[in-house]
């Protein structure tokens, strides 16, 4: 039997002798990084479920809890098909006296509901409810219901929030929480306000509910009212409802009102935190006052607080919006010297003003430093750059972007996809647009529509017909084919 990594809140597992060794005697960082691969590459590189049972056993790598977890979240990050994921999952559940982690099941979840795998997500939950209903929690109905409200309707998600009732071992404040936050992530503010009035009687609002209906007003008037609300219930607002009204304030650029809440905080001895800096830093920005701004990063450090890598991005925000790059430049070497690195956002911030100002070079160079730092770019800094590298006709460049974004696992295959091979299909490259397809598809992703034509008519044209045949039979994994409107002849004379 194989032991579930104990806390202080979960139940007793038991272990074979034979697994004890394995167990508490951990291999460095560095190796179990390797395995984490290994596995990682046969989840996603299986044929069928006995290929995948088969390449784990012969692997020899010891699927520990903790190994399950990153082997899950690497197929999150790096978009890998969600039912080979799907495979190991189940493949790793069946084992004797194993049980997973919610952080597992909540994963395994994500993935399969960013697919629209609805049926599969049911089936997966009726399963656990059965061996373990202890790791369906609240957060497991939040990220259930945030795939639903991305694809479905209002109605259909409350529908499942309903349908919940059966399967959770609880359904009250939470739950009814675990919804409103959904709404207001995946659907408006509007939404969750219509839906907590509807709801509110079925279940006893508290502190939690009233800080997610505060924490995305646009509007100052509609965060006030449930602020006041929460008064008139007699729940004391805390520094995140204080933070959520601030934000309000900041994003609306009514300073005045932001630093008299600020104020009111302190004679109800709740003290500001780094995201109380962090939205008056943001607010400075948006009426123009960059320098004003960042003297806040040094005020904070009198209260004794310290700005973090979003406060510091607050800051260079500002500098960017302004074009003052220098000083945006110099906030980084500062972050630098209070031991703060850089994220993807910091990086997306300068990558933004290089691909407006159409500036190719600092770009590029920018890419490589990231890479250099083992930073890895997310989507929107993947979309700057390969729009940029198509304007430029920059085929090498844009081969390794998504050379990096295969063998690392970041970005949007999809969205990068559709630029590269336009870019490749302008540039002639059809053997490179050929190869990059199929890697997608290797990856578990299918390309657009759109793409597909594209390259299917160039194909044709070039007599390349052994070479499409092969790309039909792998798009032939996502159980359809992909129809051409109006015909060939017409699209090639288009094309």
């Amino acid at each position: 039997m194989i032991l579930k990594p104990l806390s202080i809140s979960s139940k007793s597992r038991y272990v074979s002798n034979s697994s004890l060794s394995r167990f508490f005697f951990c291999t460095s960082p560095a190796s179990q990084n390797d395995e984490v691969e290994v596995v990682y590459r046969i989840v996603t590189s299986s044929s069928s479920t006995q290929n995948l049972k088969q390449s784990l056993s012969s692997s020899g790598v010891f699927l520990s809890n903790d190994l399950i977890d990153k082997v899950l979240k690497r197929v999150r990050f790096g978009h890998g098909n969600p039912l080979q994921a799907l495979e190991f999952f189940k493949f790793t559940a069946n084992r004797k006296g194993f049980y997973h982690t919610s952080y597992s099941l909540d994963t395994m979840l994500y993935i399969l509901g960013r697919s629209r795998k609805f049926d599969h997500i049911w089936d997966v939950l009726i399963q656990m409810k059965k061996k373990d209903p202890s790791l369906i929690s609240p957060r497991t109905v939040q990220v259930v219901l945030g795939r639903v409200a991305k694809l479905c309707s209002v109605r259909q998600t409350v529908e499942t929030f309903r349908r919940f009732k059966k399967l959770v071992p609880f359904y009250d404040t939470s739950s009814f929480n675990a919804l409103l936050r959904t709404l207001c992530q995946e659907k408006s503010m509007h939404d969750a306000r219509n839906v907590y009035h509807r709801l509110k009687k079925e279940f006893t609002p508290n502190l939690q509910t009233f800080n997610i209906l505060l924490s995305g007003w646009k509007s100052s008037e509609e965060a006030e009212s449930f602020f006041e609300e929460m008064r008139e219930l007699g729940i004391k607002p805390d520094v995140v409802s204080y933070n959520s009204l601030i934000d309000v304030y900041c994003k609306g650029r009514e300073m005045e009102k932001a630093y008299k809440m600020v104020e009111k905080m302190r004679e109800e001895d709740i003290s500001p935190d780094v995201i109380t800096y962090t939205s008056i830093i943001g607010g400075l920005g948006l009426i123009g006052q960059p320098d004003k701004a960042r003297d806040v990063l040094k005020e904070m450090k009198e209260y004794g607080c310290y700005p973090d890598v979003a406060a510091y991005n607050a800051a260079i925000r500002n500098y960017c919006i302004a074009r003052r790059l220098d000083y945006a430049s110099s906030l980084i070497d500062e972050m630098a010297s209070k031991g703060l690195s850089p994220n993807a956002t910091t990086y997306n911030l300068f990558f933004r003003v290089f691909y407006w100002s159409n500036d190719l070079t600092r770009s590029w160079s920018l890419y490589r430093k990231m890479m250099d730092a083992g930073c890895l770019p997310n989507t929107q800094s993947c979309m700057f750059l390969i729009r940029l590298f198509r304007r430029h006709e920059k085929v090498e460049m844009a081969l390794m972007l998504w050379h990096d974004m295969v063998e690392k696992g970041f970005g949007s295959y999809t969205l990068v996809s559709d630029v590269l091979f336009d870019l490749l299909c302008d540039m002639g490259k059809l053997v490179e647009a050929e190869k990059c397809f199929l890697q997608m598809i290797e990856k578990g992703h299918k390309p657009s529509n759109v793409s597909f034509r594209r390259i299917k008519v160039l194909m044709e044209l070039t007599n390349k017909h052994e070479a499409l045949q092969n790309m039909l039979e792998k798009m032939a994994i996502f159980g359809s084919s992909i129809p051409i409107p109006g015909g060939e002849e017409r699209l090639s004379e288009t094309l």
